[in-house]
């Protein structure tokens, strides 16, 4: 097999898919990929010198990962050979190496492309290592996954990764204009209907050449095809999004940045991402807790409140009715005063708490329920702060030798202001109290 489309069947005189009839036949013509392939580009100064080295190309979908593949193989005299990680094992990894062990005392050298390679578990990943490293094969590997997450340290050492773009509108726009061409007719839709199939494919230059292809197969002419036609008779792209997988973590990320940087229409933008992309509602819904305690803390008490209660609402309602409870906190706390005083101090008393976690607390605030312990000293001297002037009494509270740490910190953001104001008054109390 030297090729995926043979593979699958598309060769001869098959009939050929518009994408596959478009596939660019040389790496100037590929779109959107100047940064790799253009005069200054990554590949292209790597071909000038003639030192081809293993890569992974990590991009996604329909952005050109296989194409380039072959023509780098063209471009560098080197047999093709592709194999799928979805529809491949040990056995076919095994007899690739074989043929293209076989080629190399043949004197011609082999380009083995790996489409999915994250598909591949560590020890399959590991059979790679002493072909890739020998020379048998240059390794051209195709993942849309993050591959500092799904490949193995070994293999990453020993491979470059390159990163293709999702293609912007000018890009898709010349897929078009290729695809009319090709057909020797103008795409039969009107120009909202265009723009329309522009922001269907999402960035993916083969699903929008599927598109235009069944564009093409409808009635159009005279009468263009509208919006409405296309929406009744194309099927929309679901979200580019894994639930498990990286996208995952990058838009969970963006919510939580979106409403720490307190930007509301940022913040509900990604939250409709996620669950347009099949999220589930109630991560989400502890999500927002967490960024309440996290982000805003004493700032707005109420913030964690509303969290909870929106995720109680969701768990009530469910699907849709109680995602409108889940919207309405995103805008409450991307909206709210943030304070992060709260999170450091926690962060700070768990890290003195694992460095001291032997001194025991002064003994007069120890409670002595025996003669004995009253004896030891347990108790005395304590003061009730509710009999003290002012409710507060400034004892130290803190084991004995333990210099007094702050933690809490506030930022004097919404409610905080106050609060440190009385902390501070706290603090003085406390020096005068002790110094008297």
């Amino acid at each position: 097999m030297s090729d995926l489309f043979e593979s699958a069947g598309l060769s001869g005189d098959a009939p050929r898919p518009l994408a596959d009839r478009l596939r660019p036949k040389t790496l100037q013509a590929v779109v959107g990929q100047d940064h790799l392939v253009g005069p200054d580009g990554t590949l292209s100064r790597m071909l000038s010198a003639k030192r081809l080295s293993s890569i992974i190309l990590w991009g996604p979908p329909g952005v050109g990962k296989t194409t380039i593949a072959r023509l780098l193989a063209a471009e560098t005299d080197l047999e093709f050979e592709a194999i799928s990680a979805i529809f491949s094992g040990v056995k076919d990894l095994r007899a690739a190496f074989d043929r293209a062990e076989a080629r190399r005392k043949m004197g011609k050298g082999t380009l083995l492309f790996v489409d999915e390679i994250h598909r591949f578990n560590r020890a399959q990943q590991d059979g790679f290592l002493p072909f890739v490293e020998s020379g048998v094969v240059t390794l051209v590997g195709a993942t849309t996954e993050n591959p500092s997450f799904e490949l193995n340290g070994a293999l990453l050492s020993r491979c470059q990764v390159m990163v293709l773009k999702r293609l912007e509108e000018a890009g898709l726009e010349l897929l078009l204009t290729r695809a009319e061409a090709s057909e020797g007719r103008r795409l039969p839709v009107t120009k909202d209907a265009r723009q329309m199939i522009l922001q269907m494919s999402d960035g993916d230059g083969r699903y929008l050449l599927n598109l235009a292809e069944q564009a093409f197969a409808m009635m159009g002419e005279p009468g263009l095809l509208s919006p409405d036609d296309l929406a009744k008779s194309l099927s929309k792209r679901a979200a580019a999004y894994d639930k498990d997988r990286e996208e995952h973590y990058n838009l969970i990320s963006a919510l939580h940045k979106s409403v720490r940087g307190s930007d509301p229409d940022a913040a509900l933008y990604w939250f409709a991402r996620m669950l347009e992309g099949g999220e589930d509602p109630l991560f989400l819904a502890r999500r927002l807790i967490r960024m309440a305690s996290e982000d805003i803390g004493l700032a707005d008490p109420t913030a964690l409140m509303i969290a909870g209660e929106a995720a109680r609402t969701y768990e009530r309602l469910g699907s849709p009715e109680g995602e409108l409870a889940l919207a309405h906190c995103v805008i409450h706390l991307a909206t709210a005063p943030k304070s992060n005083a709260a999170y450091v101090a926690y962060k700070a008393a768990r890290r003195a708490a694992a460095e001291t976690g032997s001194l025991m607390p002064p003994k007069h605030i120890l409670n002595a329920p025996t003669a004995m312990m009253k004896d030891q000293g347990y108790g005395s001297g304590y003061q009730y702060d509710h009999d003290v002037e002012g409710g507060v009494s400034g004892q130290d509270y803190f084991p004995d030798g333990l210099k007094r740490p702050v933690f809490y910190d506030p930022k004097g953001q919404g409610r905080e202001a106050p609060i440190a104001e009385k902390l501070k008054q706290l603090a003085a109390l406390r020096k005068s109290r002790r110094d008297g």
